[in-house]
């Protein structure tokens, strides 16, 4: 594949991994077990559950170490991830019609 490729996939997969830690329903009752642990209005672990930005970039990180040190294993991952990030996309631009 080619490198363009490759950071398009990583992008919607960063971005669908990052929603799915810090937004998710499905994800509740974790973030809820790390919030009894760390307060995110009085620690910064507690703020990184809750922020785009600062998850986004530590899943940004692992996603490249993982494209770098272990590529067959993190591109299906990564295709899926995007896969879905393009699902919800496009579900959330079509459902007003």
């Amino acid at each position: 594949m080619t490198k363009t490729y490759d950071t398009t996939i990583d992008a919607l997969a960063v971005y669908r991994i990052t929603r799915l830690l810090i937004e998710d329903e499905i994800t509740t009752d974790l973030r809820n077990a790390w919030f009894e642990r760390h307060d995110p209005s009085t620690t910064k672990l507690g703020y990184l559950a809750t922020c785009p930005w600062c998850m986004g970039f530590w899943v940004a990180a692992v996603a490249v170490a993982a494209r770098h040190y272990a590529p067959r294993m993190w591109s299906p991952v990564a295709r899926t991830m995007a896969l879905s990030a393009a699902a919800g996309i496009l579900h959330t631009r079509t459902k007003s019609f």
